[in-house]
Order: C-alpha cells, then structure tokens, then sequence
C-alpha cells in the first residue's frame, strides 16, 4: 500500500515526482473560473500569481474529482503539478469539507497510479484534514491485480503499480495528533482494502470454508479471538438457516465469531455480516445478466471481518463482536426447494418461499446468535435487496432499526465517516404479508417496499430489549461504473468506515 509521511517541507525543494493541489470552483462573487486551494500559495507565487487563470485556460473549473495537469514552474524539483477538483467553495472560514478532502485525494492518487512520490499540498487546517486526505489517498491507490498477467501484476493496472509514496505537505510530523489521525487512516484504509480485495476474489477461490481461513489467519495477526462453526459443529447446534441455505453447495457453509475485547471496555458493539460467497439464486434461479457480480454478496461479512480488525489494530475501548454467516446460494439435488420449511437457531421455523431470498436466512441465526450475549447493540451489515438499490441508487445505503434514536446514531456516524446513508422505516402493515398457514413466518412478503419486508424479518430474530440496526447496502457495495473519487471498479469496501466510526462512538460512550 501506498507509504504516507506528514512533511513541512518546502514544495519548491521536495524531491517528487509531482505535486497535488487543490481547485475549487468559483463563487458567486467570482462566478466561472477556478479558485486555487489553500496549501499551495508557494506554487501560485512561482506562477506570478496567475494559476487560477492558467488553470481555466486548460479548460479547468474546479469540479469535485477534476484533475488537470500542468508542468511545474521554474525552480521547482518537481516536473509536474497536478490540479485535483475539490467542488465548492466552504462557507466562510470553515475550511474543506473533509468527504471533499478525501474524494480529491482519491482521484489524484488513482491519476498518478505508475508514481514514485507525490506531495499532496492540499488544505489541511488540522489534524482530521489530514486523516481525511490520508485516507483518500490510500483508498483511491486501491487496485486488485492478483489475478492479472504475471508480467502485468507487478506493475498493477495498466502496466503501472499504484502511487508508491505521498507526503502531506501541511502536516505536523511531531504532532501527537497529526500522527494520530494518519495512523488512523492506515489501520482503517489497509483493513478496508482488504475487505475490497476479499469481495473481488473471484468465488471459485473464495468459499466458505476459505473466508474463514483468512479471518483466523487475522484473528491469530491481531490477537482476536476466532472460534469457526463447521458444517457438523452448525447441524448439531441447530442453525437451520445457514444449512438451509448452504445446502445446496459443495462447499460447506461456516458460522465465524470474531470477538475483540478491551479491559477498559464499558459496551459491547456486536456486529453481523451476510456472507454468501456466491448468490446463484439456488432453486429460484437468477435470470441471465444478474449472476455476473454476485461474488459480492459476501460484501457483509467483509465489511464486519474489516471493522473488527480495525477495532483491534487501533486499540478501541470497546468490546466488538463480528459474525460472518458464510454460505454458497447453489442450486444441486440436495438444495432447498421453494416450499420447504426450516427451523432456525432461535427455535422458529420459516417457510422458504423464494431461494433468492437467502440472506434473510443466513443473518436471522447470526442475528440469534448475537442476541444471546446480550450486547449493548447489534448492527448487521447485508447486500439483502434489490429493492433497496430502486428506493436510493447505487451510492447510499438504507439504515433501518428497532429504536428511532440509535438509527439516528448510525446515520450520523455513517456521515462523520463521510458514507452516504439514509434512514428507512420498518412499517408494521408490512409485517403481514410474510404470514404463513405452514410455518411462523415466510421469507418473503409484499413485493412494493421489499427492502422494509427483508427488514421487518431480521427484527424477529433480534433478541428481546436489544437495540438494533440493519444496513442494507446492496446498492454502494459494488461499483460496476467507473471509478471516482477514491472509490474503484468493483468491490467498495461500504459500511466499514461507518462500523469503525460506530465503535468509537461506542467506545466514547455515545452509542445512543
């Protein structure tokens, strides 16, 4: 991963193979033309003061993720300057919206993939702008190339490897808090694009039986305790939901626990992700056109495995735990069929009515499974429905919860952490509609508002007088357009920054 070193360095002097700073667009009082950041007086002063026009007249205009290059002026060691677009202007005297700082340090990092060294003079007025400028650039160096051409995957995409180092230009190197946040953004960034990586693998090498091996290989690393429920240790306690669901696989479905805990902790934060490895539909098979991305149905239990190691490496005050209910939605002789009734592990039985709507299945015993340690809060993470991609698109994910207060917590830890997420309601006419003459309920409900059907089931496996939240963000956790920002082709990592952000809320003693 790309090297980060805060640097008050001069930037005429430093020794880089380019220089990033930022542009906004203009004002109303100075309508059209782009306005130079602060961060890099120094480079407007070696363009007599005339950067801004330079820059308009090769057609920049500040817009957010923008970049224009320019060779850099006389006296400069550098040969190249890089003009990222930061969007608006800040109102007044508040300095950068750190979500902007991030977006552009993302798409300067992606367009100098193949550099050495670049010194990011981007406006940093404190130690969060940096930690939000770390993270951008760590995040937008993201590439997945371990299945590329071996001459090819060791120069990364397009034949060149990601940026190999970025000085912040601003930042304090002997700061407490500058050091602080940039170690923030490390352990945050490496675990998030270790999440990406996992839901890019392709699912012939990511099964079950593998993601579990991967999470006890860094549960071992981080002194995080892992205890991986078989297909035999899962039949004989009784999880009727992840076996119904696996069933139909050669691959065996696994129940991973991951438990991080803290001698200062006061609150216990359990976390649950759906990790189907690979969503064929099983008997309700997906048409053609809808099969090709769902190695990111695991996306879930990525986000969950990601923020509990986050937690640990930074030594959160909190107690966390992480269920991965892992599982392959395959259709064979042995799989559940539409009409078959399963007992979960909570004890209620549920009448399959669609084998497409898995996830429900798997997330309600892990969700049971949680709720007997009674944890101060239980938030799950899922890519559960179609329908939540109609009702928001494929940037912002659905927050939905049995308490109004601690929805509201979620959502805006999900906007400190600059995630885009939105509140949905749980209407209870809707519960009906998952009636069942057979069993105690269906798993499926009313098509109009599917995403708040899936929701209202999870919230009847949810122990009783346990605050809970349930994320579905089947829409943002995998981008099939092109890159933008710091966010890549393919597996995006969502809901991590949100989890990490939650713990530490949690840890600060502000879970609700």
């Amino acid at each position: 991963m790309t090297a980060l070193t805060l640097s008050t360095a001069a930037v005429a002097g430093l020794r880089a193979d380019a220089i990033v700073i930022g542009v906004a667009k203009g004002s109303a009082s100075k309508p059209g033309g782009p306005v130079v950041a602060p961060g890099a007086e120094a480079v407007v002063q070696a363009y007599d003061g005339n950067l801004a026009g330079v820059l308009e007249t090769l057609g920049a205009s500040g817009a957010e993720g923008e970049v224009t290059k320019l060779p850099a002026p006389a006296g400069f060691k550098a040969p190249l300057v890089l003009a990222v677009g930061l969007g608006a202007q800040p109102q007044k005297d508040s300095g950068y919206d750190a979500e902007a700082l991030r977006r552009a340090a993302g798409a300067a990092a992606r367009a100098l993939s193949g550099t050495k060294k670049a010194a990011f003079a981007l406006p940093l007025t404190d130690p969060a702008d940096a930690g939000a400028v770390a993270e951008g650039v760590l995040l937008g160096a993201y590439s997945f190339d371990a299945y590329k051409d071996q001459g090819d995957a060791k120069n990364g995409k397009n034949g060149k490897g990601p940026l190999a180092e970025a000085a912040l230009l601003g930042g304090k190197p002997r700061d407490k808090a500058y050091k602080a946040a940039v170690e923030r953004a490390v352990a945050v960034s490496e675990e998030l694009n270790r999440a990406r990586d996992l839901i890019n693998t392709p699912p012939n090498d990511l099964n079950p039986e593998a993601f579990a091996a991967v999470a006890q290989t860094a549960a071992k690393e981080h002194g995080i305790k892992v205890q991986v429920l078989d297909e035999k240790a899962l039949v004989k306690g009784g999880y009727g939901g992840i076996l119904g669901v696996g069933a139909g696989s050669a691959s065996g479905p696994r129940l991973v626990k991951l438990s991080y805990t803290s001698s200062k902790a006061k609150k216990h934060l359990a976390l649950v992700g759906k990790g189907i490895t690979y969503d064929s539909g099983g008997i309700s098979l997906k048409p053609a056109g809808h099969n090709e991305t769902m190695k990111c149905d695991m996306s879930g239990a990525a986000a969950v495995f990601a923020a509990v190691v986050a937690a640990a490496r930074l030594g959160l005050e909190v107690n966390v735990t992480g269920w991965l209910a892992l599982a392959e939605n395959m259709p064979s002789g042995s799989a559940t069929r539409p009409g078959d009734v399963l007992r979960m592990y909570s004890g209620k039985t549920v009448e399959v009515l669609n084998t497409d709507a898995e996830g429900r299945l798997v997330l309600a015993d892990a969700l049971w499974a949680a709720s007997q340690e009674k944890p101060d809060a239980i938030v799950d993470v899922a890519t559960l429905t179609g329908a939540m991609v109609l009702a928001l698109g494929s940037r912002t994910f659905g927050i939905m919860a049995n308490d109004d207060d601690f929805r509201a917590v979620v959502r805006e830890a999900a906007e400190e952490a600059g995630e885009p997420a939105w509140p949905m309601p749980l209407p209870e006419h809707l519960r009906k509609g998952m009636e069942s003459s057979t069993a105690d309920i269906a798993n499926m409900g009313e098509r109009m508002g599917g995403g708040l059907v899936a929701g209202l089931f999870l919230r009847e496996f949810v122990g009783e007088g346990i605050t809970w939240a349930h994320l579905d963000i089947a829409g943002p956790a995998f981008n099939e357009g092109g890159p933008f920002g710091y966010t890549p082709k393919g597996g995006t990592g969502s809901a991590v920054r949100t989890l990490v952000r939650l713990a530490e809320r949690a840890a600060a003693g502000e879970l609700s």
